[in-house]
Formats: C-alpha cells, structure tokens, sequence
C-alpha cells in the first residue's frame, strides 16, 4: 500500500522530471527562442496617439497625409470623415501605418493580435504538437523513468507527467505574456494590466486538449499519433462547437429532433475550442476592435450562451480523458 506523502513524492518527481526532460530536448529553448522574437517585435513597436473613438463617431477614417490631397481637413470633416492623425511603427521605424485610434487602444489591439493569434491559436496548437513526445518517450518498456517509478501507482506516475507538462506550459505563458508586456510597456509606455489575463485562459485551452493527447500517447506510445490525433480531435471539437452554435442562431427547416439531440449531447461532451476563442476574445477586450462571432453575438442576445458552463464542461472532458488513461495505464502490461 502506498501511502499518500509516497504519492505526492511521486507526482513532484515526474514534475522535476518533465522539466528535465524538456531541457534534455532543447524544447525549453526552442519556446524560448520564439518568446524572445516576439518580445524584440513589441520593442520595435513605437505608437504617436491619434484620436479617441467613441460611439456615435465619423465611420470612415483618413490618414492625416491623404486629407491634405483632398483639400484639407476642414474639408473632409465636413463630410463626416475623421482624420487620422496617429501613426504606429514597427521595426523601429522600418514599417509605418496611420491609426484613428488613442495609443492606449493601439497598443491593445497590438496585444490582443498577439494574444489571440500567436499565443492562444497557433500558439496551443504548437504547444500540443511540439509536446506531444513527452509521454511516449516516457512510456516506452525500456524508459529508466518508468522502471525505476513501477512501485509507485501508476495513476500517480501518469498524473505527474500530465501536470509537469502544464506546468512547463505555464512558465512558458507567463515568460512569452510578462516579456511582450514589459517590451511593449518600455516602448510605448502604455501598461495594460488586462493582458495577463491571457495567462490563464491559454493554460485552460492547453491543457484541456493535452489531456486528449495524454490518452493517445497512452493507447498508441507514438508521438506522431499523438500529435496529428489531437489536432485532428481538435477541429472534430472545433466543428461540434461551431455547428451547434450555428444551427442554434439560424435554425434549419425540416432538421429532425434526433439531429438536434446529437448536437446537444456532442456538443456538451466535447470540448469546446471555438467557445474558448470567444471568452478569450471578450476578456481581452476585443469587442472594440473585431467583430463578435455572428453565431456567439445572437446567441448572447438570447441568453443561450453560457461560458461559465462551457469552460466546465470543457474542464470536465479533460478529466474523464484523464482518467481513461490512467486506467489504460493501470492495466498495460509492461
């Protein structure tokens, strides 16, 4: 029987171990590497501050250099056109672009585009490929790790590895958020403390999916099955969540009741990326700066949508599929 204190040894040892490991891989320096790439980016950033945009203001906009063409900014006001005044540059310097919008909503929509696109898109999907040889390496019948860890349970062993992937995830967000922040916040002295909340919204998204790989990687011990079978779980999720919500904000003629209870069943089972993508969108404050997903902007309308349920939801798939692997883990014979 092994005892609890045991357990926990157990766990922060496969914790230790997944650090190592990703040191041993050169993985901790590759995400690094693209940390620092997108810091030196949001160094290069320099913003001049153009002015605010407020509800009820001109729609269409003008840099300041093509109002002079069309004679004059008087002019062109008068028309209920507004006059770019601001300018952002990246590059420091190399590439310039009229703005209409203050420096603090510049330097916003700067870190929603890399919270959003770089970090929570194709940021978690690199994560979960690049991490996805963590446990099959691990679990190979000849691994050090796994004969030398073989009296402790094995829930245990499994549990360690998943969190120490998490945690390596989390230092990895909390490096690539604090360092475009404070680049961003040197160079255009603009400090947007809503930023970091990007932090624990990429680790959810991260980690509910890196449980789907924990369980390949447990059934197949292959990397490459591991990888490609969660992304493609991934846009099977994807295309659940997004078709569930599109059916329910424009309803389709003559779809039978038994279609409509499909969707319910896969759509509360499954994860739900596209619903993340949309909290992650509105606690970043991007309603001022993209348009709403038309499905997710009718369904709050009608109080159908419900994030707090979803993330749940989403949260408790990750731990079924956790537990489905332990249990196939459990009973592997090695």
């Amino acid at each position: 029987m092994i005892s609890l204190p045991e357990t926990i040894r157990t766990v922060r040892w496969m914790v230790r171990d997944t650090f190592r490991q990703s040191l041993h891989t050169k993985l901790f320096w590759v995400m690094l590497g693209v940390t620092v790439l997108c810091t030196a980016f949001c160094a290069s950033i320099h913003v001049k501050g153009g002015p605010s945009v407020a509800p009820g203001d001109p729609l269409y906009t003008l840099p300041k250099q093509e109002a002079h063409k069309e004679g004059g900014e008087d002019e062109v006001t008068k028309d209920g056109v507004q006059i770019k005044d601001g300018e952002i540059s990246f590059g420091f310097g190399a590439v310039k672009s009229p703005i209409g919008k203050t420096k603090e909503d510049s330097v916003k929509f700067v870190q929603i585009w890399i919270a959003g696109v770089v970090a929570d898109s194709l940021g978690v999907l690199l994560a979960l490929i690049w991490t996805a040889g963590f446990l099959p390496t691990f679990l190979e019948p000849s691994s050090a790790t796994v004969l030398l860890a073989k009296p402790a349970p094995r829930w245990a062993i499994l549990l360690g590895k998943y969190l120490g992937v998490v945690g390596f995830v989390i230092v990895q967000a909390v490096m690539f958020v604090g360092g475009t922040w404070l680049a961003l916040g040197f160079a255009t002295n603009v400090w947007n403390p809503s930023y970091w909340l990007a932090v624990p919204l990429l680790v959810v998204n991260f980690a509910i999916f890196y449980s789907v790989s924990t369980f390949i990687a447990v059934c197949t011990r292959s990397t490459v099955a591991a990888a490609f079978g969660t992304l493609l779980f991934w846009v099977l999720a994807w295309a659940m969540n997004y078709t569930h919500h599109h059916l329910a904000a424009f309803p389709v003629q003559g779809l039978g009741g038994m279609s409509h209870y499909l969707l319910e069943v896969g759509y509360w089972f499954l994860p739900k990326p596209f619903d993340m993508s949309g909290i992650f969108f509105e606690a970043m404050g991007g309603q001022g700066f993209f348009s709403e997903a038309g499905e997710l902007s009718i369904l709050k309308s009608r109080g159908q949508f419900h994030p707090e349920a979803s993330v749940a939801a989403s949260a408790g798939f990750a731990v079924v599929t956790l537990a489905s692997a332990a249990y196939e883990l459990h009973t592997t014979d090695y």
